[in-house]
């Protein structure tokens, strides 16, 4: 991370020191799904990874995931940041907006104003509150994304409070576009809320996003995550949630996840996660998955230097009806595959 800091007097008595931060990563990764689903494709005549997830869509082939740069300004009460990223990442997570539009490389722009140090108010696009996996590669343990980030909410433009009460506890609220839309004119807008609480060695968060669609539709979505540090070596992560949607005119049903991450880390250089994640779409709310899975992701995080991180991991997804391919098949006859993938993320 670059920081320049700057100094600027309004009067005799009175400096406001403003600071200027860049960061940003650059990531790529290797995947290999060992059905190799080759010359396979879905019924929309797309080619099929085995990959039902945010992210790694791609077989035997080396890929760019993202080059992201940001930049965050303060001066005082008030800030700005603009979070610019290219690659896949990038694209599927802005995919609402138009194909190939300078919109889709914006992940995030803000700007903050804090009257008080308990509060914070914040407008533009920003990531969501809502689950435990992050956008960015190097603050998670793994590297393949959870079910429940790939069908949640990504991003929110709207506006939201944050307050703090206490030393112990947060709560924010807030009004947005409609999920993962930037623009939404004439649109029904969401209302958003979190409340958490931190102590020394444990976190727990509990949030809400839920309203209209463009389409009059209404989703609803709660969830819980949670994490607590046991030892130096040893913490546990905990991510659960369960989404609700009627459309127009028709009946309410949902979908509902639950994962947990142990995290091992035997040395500063060196650690692994578990990651078991139970998704239930059998309801068939995403419209892509329509079972239920359970993955489970090894993944082991290797610091050889610092600013990198290597990442091999292991994953296997086992459904409770056949929704996986194998090579040459033009309809799933598998419950199960297995995934090997390799990541190299360096920041700054």
């Amino acid at each position: 991370m670059v920081t320049v800091s700057v100094s600027t007097a309004y009067s005799q008595d009175s400096t406001t020191k403003s600071e200027f931060k860049v960061s940003g990563f650059v990531d790529a990764y290797y995947r290999y799904n060992f059905s190799n689903p080759k010359n396979a494709y879905d019924g929309n005549d797309n080619p099929v990874y085995n990959n039902l997830t945010s992210f790694t869509n791609s077989q035997n082939s080396f890929e760019l995931g993202m080059a992201s740069v940001k930049g965050e300004y303060t001066n005082g009460k008030i800030s700005a940041t603009v979070d610019i990223g290219f690659g896949q990442r990038a694209r599927e997570f802005s995919y609402a907006e138009a194909e190939g539009g300078i919109l889709q490389a914006i992940k995030q722009a803000y700007v903050t104003y804090s009257p008080t140090e308990k509060i914070k108010l914040t407008m533009g696009k920003f990531g969501t509150h809502v689950g435990y996996e992050l956008l960015d590669p190097q603050l998670n343990r793994n590297y393949s994304m959870s079910y429940m980030f790939s069908y949640g909410p990504f991003s929110h433009t709207g506006i939201k409070a944050e307050f703090g009460l206490g030393d112990h506890f947060g709560l924010m609220a807030g009004i947005a576009n409609p999920n993962d839309l930037v623009s939404a004119s004439f649109g029904n807008k969401n209302f958003l809320a979190q409340l958490n609480t931190t102590y020394e060695n444990f976190s727990a968060f509990l949030n809400y996003a839920g309203g209209k669609d463009m389409a009059d539709g209404t989703g609803h979505q709660v969830g819980l995550t949670a994490t607590a540090r046991l030892s130096e070596k040893f913490n546990l992560g905990y991510d659960g949630t369960v989404k609700s949607y009627q459309p127009k005119g028709g009946n309410s049903d949902s979908w509902w996840g639950s994962a947990l991450y142990l995290n091992v880390d035997a040395t500063d250089k060196f650690g692994l996660t578990l990651r078991g994640e139970y998704f239930d779409d059998s309801k068939m709310v995403t419209g892509a998955i329509n079972t239920s899975v359970f993955q489970t992701t090894l993944s082991v995080n290797i610091k050889p230097h610092q600013n990198i991180i290597i990442i091999p991991e292991f994953r296997l997804d086992n459904a409770k009806d056949p929704v996986f391919y194998k090579k040459n098949e033009t309809s799933p006859s598998a419950t199960s595959t297995g995934t090997f993938l390799l990541a190299a993320i360096v920041y700054f």
